[in-house]
């Protein structure tokens, strides 16, 4: 791939961590150093930013169930934990990815009785309606084709009674070049897979888009540092 690919239109691609083959070795290094990335801009701290503003709404005593999509290595349902323990919320998260070494690492990494990982597929969740109060997903969405993107955000809506945090890459040519800056000295899993994943995001007007094809009129769209932007609301 060239250093600046057209970016017109969204560039789909193989992304070497979504291989069930992956070199578990390799995917456990390169799990660890988006963590470092999500922490040093502000990802996470985004997502902890719109629970804040919910919980205005909650009462003290009640149990918080949320759902993280595509957890990866359960770092999003770390850092809810913590925030929750900061703030005296009692909170339970459900972690679902699809590959079952992803999963398994992630319960190595979570070791909270609070937080459950399961292996599923996030197209199909199988959760019923309104399993849980609120439901998240955080660098996932570009992983997948546009429609399937609009049916994950569908049901994501469909298995939170109360609301949803879909944060995402927006794309363009500043964030490719900041992405390979970034990585410069990362490994090859995570030089191959951080730029490929800017070229297959979104540009505001598609994620816009998608949000009103996957009918989250309840849901507002919002631009965030870090080339990012964020679906996030409450039902009424």
């Amino acid at each position: 791939m060239m250093f600046f690919p057209p970016l017109q239109t969204r560039c789909r691609t193989h992304e070497w961590m979504d291989d069930p083959a992956a070199d578990p070795e390799l995917l456990q290094k390169s799990l660890r150093f988006i963590r470092r990335v999500n922490f040093f801009l502000g990802y996470t701290r985004t997502t902890l930013r719109y629970l804040n503003q919910f919980s205005q709404r909650w009462n003290r005593g009640e149990t918080i169930h949320i759902l993280d999509i595509a957890t990866g290595s359960a770092d999003l349902p770390r850092a809810i934990l913590a925030w929750a323990d900061r703030r005296g919320w009692n909170v339970r998260v459900t972690g679902i990815d699809l590959l079952e070494k992803t999963a398994r690492q992630a319960r190595q990494e979570a070791a909270d009785p609070r937080i459950t990982i399961v292996c599923g597929d996030a197209m199909n969740l199988p959760f019923e309606n309104g399993a849980f109060d609120y439901a998240i997903t955080s660098l996932f969405l570009h992983h997948l084709d546009t429609p399937d993107a609009v049916t994950v955000l569908a049901s994501i809506a469909r298995v939170a009674r109360r609301g949803i945090i879909a944060g995402d890459l927006l794309r363009n040519r500043r964030a490719y070049a900041w992405i390979k800056f970034w990585t410069l000295f990362a490994n090859p899993m995570v030089k191959h897979d951080a730029p490929a994943s800017v070229a297959q995001a979104f540009t505001p007007a598609e994620a816009m888009a998608m949000k009103a094809d996957a009918g989250l009129a309840f849901a507002g769209y919002r631009r965030h540092f870090g080339h990012r932007f964020v679906i996030a609301g409450e039902k009424d």
